[in-house]
């Protein structure tokens, strides 16, 4: 779903661009192109009360999340919660995405059930948010861009904890953390772009090494929420003797 920003197409060119659309994942998430619901029958569907208020919960309280938005705030790109949040229903397959055109997190209402799913979608998707921040990702046309950021978010999210790998029965040993980065970075690309698998596995294998040792902002790969604590309060304290020097 990430998209480049770009003003509206002429009229002419709108055909073919609902077309191109389709190949960048929008087709996973149809509340994307419908007239927005008023607060009043939105506050009727228990779906998005639910996502609002796991949102905020995480938000709150999850060290990920605090320690991307504060790296996303220094960075010039703050985040507001009715701005860059959005809860809607998406297709079955998909739990969030980042549509970089709106600079806006989409969060799967539908599919979001439980309290640790919405920590790792929303840490997730600030991950490609800070990435958009901070460089020139180019998410339309360059698939090395995006392989880059999803290795980065399947690394640094918590995706790839063992407690998540053992829950989807998958086991390994040396190296463990790299192949479900891998595999996991695999399968978004393929989910948003209409890509053959070899391709989409000869771009993360291309840019692997470089981004799965970009471990900004945390600073290291936080398996754990202690490991998310501890990076925050480096961030932290990395900022304050920054600004003493």
């Amino acid at each position: 779903m990430e998209q480049e920003g770009a003003a509206s197409p002429p009229a002419e060119e709108k055909v073919g661009r609902q077309e191109e659309e389709e190949d960048f994942g929008y087709r996973l998430f149809p509340d994307r192109n419908k007239k927005p619901q008023s607060f009043l029958v939105r506050s009727l569907f228990t779906f998005h009360n639910r996502c609002q208020l796991m949102l905020r919960m995480t938000l709150e309280t999850n060290p990920y999340a605090q320690l991307l938005l504060e790296a996303m705030k220094q960075s010039g790109c703050t985040v507001f919660n009715d701005r860059h949040f959005s809860c809607e229903n998406c297709d079955g397959c998909v739990s969030g995405g980042f549509d970089s055109a709106t600079s806006q997190i989409v969060l799967c209402q539908n599919n979001i059930r439980h309290q640790s799913h919405m920590n790792r979608v929303v840490t997730h998707e600030l991950i490609h948010a800070f990435d958009h921040c901070r460089a020139h990702v180019d998410w339309f046309r360059n698939v090395k861009h995006l392989a880059c950021s999803e290795i980065r978010a399947a690394n640094l999210s918590g995706d790839c904890t063992l407690m998540n790998e053992i829950a989807r029965f998958k086991f390994g040993l040396k190296g463990h953390h790299q192949t479900c980065v891998r595999d996991r970075a695999i399968r978004s690309i393929l989910a948003v772009r209409k890509v053959s698998k070899e391709t989409a596995e000869k771009a993360v294998d291309e840019v692997f090494d470089a981004c799965f040792n970009d471990l900004e902002p945390f600073g290291r790969i936080p398996h754990s929420k202690t490991d998310a604590k501890r990076a925050y309060r480096d961030f932290q304290n990395r900022d304050r003797y920054n600004a003493n020097l």
